[in-house]
């Protein structure tokens, strides 16, 4: 795994740091309908999602989304708790 500086804080809080690259793995229940939702938050953090798979199987109950994206410590746990708060959320794991 590569950790990729994208640009500093300019904010002058050392614990906000600098954004760079964190990549998670979101587990999915409801098929295609579930990995569509956790797109759709996705898409509403704009370009910061640097890059993005998804695995969905016919007859497996769970999906699995892993995606990089650009983002201070602080932005990955609110991240986090606003991916968890989607029904179809069972996990989200950092990489």
């Amino acid at each position: 795994m590569s950790i990729t500086i994208d640009r500093p804080s300019t904010t002058t809080d050392r614990t906000a740091g600098c954004r760079i690259l964190r990549r998670h793995t979101i587990v999915t229940t409801h098929g295609m309908d579930g990995v569509l939702l956790v797109a759709a938050e996705l898409r509403a953090c704009g370009g910061l999602v640097k890059e993005m798979a998804v695995d969905v199987r016919e007859g497996v109950g769970c999906s699995e989304l892993t995606c990089s994206v650009s983002m201070t410590a602080e932005e990955a746990a609110e991240f986090v708790t606003r991916l968890r708060a989607l029904p179809s959320v069972e996990s989200v794991d950092p990489y």
